[in-house]
């Protein structure tokens, strides 16, 4: 999946992904981590997730990236403060306080832009991509990130036959072979096949959706 998909969603304002409240699996397993207070917190293709606020009210410092400038834009204009802007490297970094949203193609970092960085919040960009970027997509956290940063991850799973993605089903037979050689700890199942809000799912023809929240490393 080319970037320019994500980059015309935003353009046209097709963001259903986008969550208008933080995540309650976040709130939940974020403090079992046991962080302590000003770790720097990633969180890849982050659109413009509440989520940034609430690790930064817990007191992380936040790295966002984000291909889509509109959702880069979007985020402080909510927040209603104007943030500074610079150009690094492959990158147009918007940064207030302590949050700093990258806007560029996750593919192009390298481990000096995330070395100081002491745990990570996937709740969207994994099951953004086809199974063909996934692969990658885990090999290149590994590739970039500290190696005792531990990842908090939210997966979908249903039949992929059912529904084109995105969201994309993720199995746990994929998670588990994905980050081969880590410590996995699902640590939470349901099937919300149900919730209201995933009704737009039940529309577009899905029988069962599950998710899973996992600690990898």
């Amino acid at each position: 999946m080319k970037t320019d998909f994500w980059i015309e969603r935003w353009q046209k304002r097709e963001i259903g992904f986008h969550q208008r409240s933080i995540n309650p699996y976040l709130q939940h397993h974020w403090p079992a981590l046991g962080l302590a207070p000003g770790t720097r917190v990633f969180v890849p293709l982050c659109g413009k997730s509440l989520d940034m606020h609430w690790l930064h009210d817990q007191g992380h410092s936040v790295i966002g990236v984000e291909v889509a400038r509109e959702a880069v834009a979007d985020f402080f204009k909510e927040w209603g403060v104007q943030p500074r802007i610079a150009q690094a490297g492959a990158f147009e970094r918007w940064q207030f306080g302590h949050i700093e949203l990258w806007c560029g193609d996750f593919f192009d970092l390298s481990a000096a832009d995330l070395g100081d960085v002491g745990a990570v919040f996937d709740r969207a960009a994994l099951i953004a991509l086809p199974e063909t970027l996934r692969q990658a997509y885990a090999k290149k956290l590994r590739e970039i990130l500290p190696a005792s940063s531990p990842v908090l991850l939210v997966t979908a799973d249903y039949a992929q036959h059912e529904m084109p993605g995105p969201p994309f089903a993720v199995s746990d037979a994929e998670v588990r072979t994905l980050f081969d050689g880590s410590r996995i700890e699902l640590l939470e199942e349901n099937d919300v096949t149900d919730v209201p809000d995933n009704q737009r799912f039940r529309e577009r023809g899905l029988s069962r959706l599950v998710e899973r929240v996992y600690r990898v490393g």
